[in-house]
């Protein structure tokens, strides 16, 4: 029997309701060059990655699922981009990433890897050097109070989703929100 992700994602060249034109702003906004080194965690079919490796950086991605680290690499190999992106197949909660190493800590609409946000922050926070970046794709509630028999599936609204960000020591420097035109399969 196949993989649920495997079959509800076949068709999806970015994996999270996101555009490549919002993964190119968080890059700019990441001031990603030649120079910059990215850890990727949950990374899926790399599809972040390879957008992102158009700025010159260098990306590691860990993915978990056999079917998506194949199709990440043989993407990154189309790409010509093999060079600037790895993958490694593993648990990206048991990576061990190297302390201060990294410019740049990603995990997009991967936080369930840490059992929410607040171990997603525990996790990423160490592996980025000072002055470097975590960066979390995390669904938030746009209203609040939910409707009566709502259930909040666990996700706060963006206040407190901001509050958690503070409470690990991070602050928040941008926000690029998905909009319903990104959910479309790409």
């Amino acid at each position: 029997m196949p993989w649920y992700y495997d079959v509800a994602e076949a068709d999806h060249e970015l994996q999270n309701p996101t555009s490549p034109a919002k993964i190119r702003l968080l890059g700019e906004r990441l001031r990603l060059g030649p120079d910059s080194r990215v850890l990727d965690l949950a990374c899926g079919k790399a599809g972040p990655a390879l957008i992102l490796a158009e700025s010159g950086c260098r990306i590691l991605g860990v993915e978990r699922a056999p079917e998506f680290v194949a199709a990440a690499r043989e993407r990154i190999e189309a790409a010509g981009l093999a060079d600037r992106v790895e993958i490694v197949e593993g648990d990206a909660a048991a990576f061990a990433a190297e302390p201060g190493a990294w410019d740049a800590a990603l995990c997009l609409g991967a936080s369930f890897v840490w059992h929410g946000l607040d171990g997603t922050l525990e996790a990423l926070a160490p592996a980025v050097r000072p002055g470097g970046n975590v960066v979390v794709g995390e669904p938030f509630w746009r209203s609040w109070p939910l409707p009566e028999g709502i259930d909040d599936l666990g996700y706060l609204p963006l206040r407190e989703t901001v509050a958690r960000f503070e409470a690990a020591g991070l602050a928040l420097v941008s926000l690029i929100a998905s909009s319903e035109r990104s959910r479309k399969v790409l």
